[in-house]
């Protein structure tokens, strides 16, 4: 397995297998990889004759008050993990190998990026359409691999790919819990014990939520009201949003009758958690 920073390389080399007539799989991650990313990478390799992971904490995303420093970062990690999934190249750049000092470029969407995290993250989509835009332009994969936990930005990258022709499949990639239900996330670990412990509640609100969709209630505001009256029985969860949009365009619905994502973000301390589930009427 390679690792580079230069996109030169990383490009030339993606093209050189791409003419052996190669199918290539990209992981697009921030690094401190867990088995989240590991079942992604996982997928890429059966799918794809090569894979690529890029490991970039992408400034641009992060808002002014946010964790960029404090981002983890565990690079001889990330690479075992990325070794033993069967990934052959790994892209680890530089800020100043990704962005020039007078970069002035960036994609904005309308639409799907304003409510949910957007809400409370209104600069966050900017970054990430921005630098994805650009590793699938320095990486020409045939498909990339992204996580369903992040749903609203796999559902804002598949808008962003076909709006703009890009020539890449996108594959979305189910959730990977801990044993209780929590979603794997590296924020996980800026959590103290008695906030891990009490972040269960968030699995554990969606389910009885699901359970109501399953009984046949349809009514958002009752099913909202589910989940938030679960989480308020726990009096370290402090609640940012709880949403239940149309699962492709975002918008707020009123009464379901279509596929459906149940989305929420709940602060413990500091640390801003999120989780969801996709359903199916």
């Amino acid at each position: 397995m390679k690792i580079s920073g230069s996109i030169d390389y990383v490009r030339n080399k993606v093209n050189e297998w791409k003419r052996e007539g190669l199918s290539v799989g990209f992981v697009p991650t921030m690094g401190y990889l867990h088995e989240g990313h590991e079942s992604l990478i996982k997928k890429a390799v059966e799918e794809n004759d090569k894979v690529v992971v890029s490991i970039f904490v992408n400034p641009i995303q992060f808002g002014p008050k946010e964790d960029l420093d404090k981002y983890p970062r565990d690079l001889e990690r990330d690479i075992s993990i990325c070794s033993n999934a069967g990934a052959n190249l790994i892209f680890n750049p530089e800020n100043k190998e990704m962005y020039f000092d007078n970069f002035s470029t960036f994609i904005n969407m309308n639409g799907l990026t304003k409510g949910l995290c957007g809400k409370s993250r209104p600069t966050h989509f900017t970054g990430v359409c921005t630098v994805v835009a650009k590793l699938f332009n320095i990486i020409p994969a045939n498909r990339a691999y992204f996580g369903e936990k992040d749903a609203q930005q796999l559902a804002v990258i598949r808008r962003m790919v076909r709006d703009l022709n890009i020539d890449i499949k996108i594959v979305g990639c189910p959730i990977v819990r801990e044993e209780d239900g929590l979603a794997k996330s590296s924020r996980n670990t800026y959590l103290s014990l008695e906030e891990r412990n009490a972040s269960i509640i968030l699995n554990k609100s969606l389910k009885e939520c699901k359970t109501a969709l399953d009984n046949g209630i349809r009514d958002s505001e009752i099913l909202k009201n589910i989940i938030i009256e679960n989480i308020k029985k726990e009096p370290l969860a402090k609640i940012d949003y709880v949403e239940i949009v149309e699962a492709e365009s975002i918008e707020a619905i009123n009464n379901i009758r279509n596929s459906v994502l149940v989305a929420i973000a709940v602060y413990f301390g500091k640390t801003r958690l999120i989780d969801n589930f996709i359903y199916e009427v």
